[in-house]
């Protein structure tokens, strides 16, 4: 039998400009600016005119996708938290 081979996986120099993160929760007329709100704590120069929202086929959940500079695994970390504490996201990619 072959040997695996594993691929590690790909190391992030930081700051790290363009750093894309999916946000995914379900769709209510807030959802984007409560995203926006808490990403702007860790961000605060977050380019908001490059802020994409897309809804799911049936409309029950949206995603909002946008780049940001990211300046270490503990900013990464602690907005990744603050998403989740909202109550309103269910997934951060």
């Amino acid at each position: 039998m072959a040997e695996e081979t594993k691929q590690a996986a790909p190391k992030i120099e930081f700051p790290c400009p363009d750093y894309p993160i999916k946000v995914i929760g379900r769709d209510g007329p807030d959802f984007q600016d409560v995203v926006i709100e808490v990403v702007r704590i860790h961000v605060p120069d977050l380019d908001i005119t490059k802020v994409e929202l897309q809804g799911s086929s049936k409309g029950t959940f949206t995603s909002v996708r946008m780049k940001i500079t990211a300046t270490g695994h503990e900013q990464l970390k602690a907005l990744h938290e603050d998403l989740l504490e909202t109550g309103r996201v269910t997934m951060v990619i």
